[in-house]
C-alpha cells in the first residue's frame, strides 16, 4: 500500500545540490514524486510509495546533503495519486 507525503524544508536548502540528491535517493528507493525550490527559499517536495521509503526520504529532508542547514521541516501526509518516477520542478 502506497504512502504519500508533502514536505516544505526550511533553512539554507537551496543552492546545495538539494533537489538532486533527494531525486536521487528516491530513485534507489523506489520513490515517486518531485522536488522544487519555492520563491520563499524553501524546498518542497512530494513523495510517494512504501510507508518505509517514504519515511526514509522525509527523515534525509530534516538533515539534507552536505553543506544544507535545516531548521524545520513541515510534512503532511496526503492522499496517493499514483505517481510513477521521481522528477526536478
Amino acid at each position: 500500500m502506497a504512502v504519500r507525503r508533502r514536505v516544505v524544508v526550511h533553512g539554507r536548502v537551496q543552492g546545495v545540490f538539494f533537489r538532486d540528491s533527494t531525486r536521487r535517493l528516491a530513485e534507489q528507493h523506489g520513490v515517486a514524486g518531485w522536488v522544487r525550490n519555492t520563491r520563499e527559499g524553501t524546498v518542497e517536495a512530494v513523495f510517494e510509495g512504501a510507508p518505509e521509503a517514504v519515511e526514509l526520504l522525509v527523515t534525509y529532508c530534516s538533515r539534507g546533503p552536505r553543506g544544507a542547514e535545516v531548521v524545520q521541516v513541515d510534512a503532511h501526509d496526503e492522499e496517493p495519486e499514483g505517481l510513477s518516477g521521481f522528477s526536478i520542478r
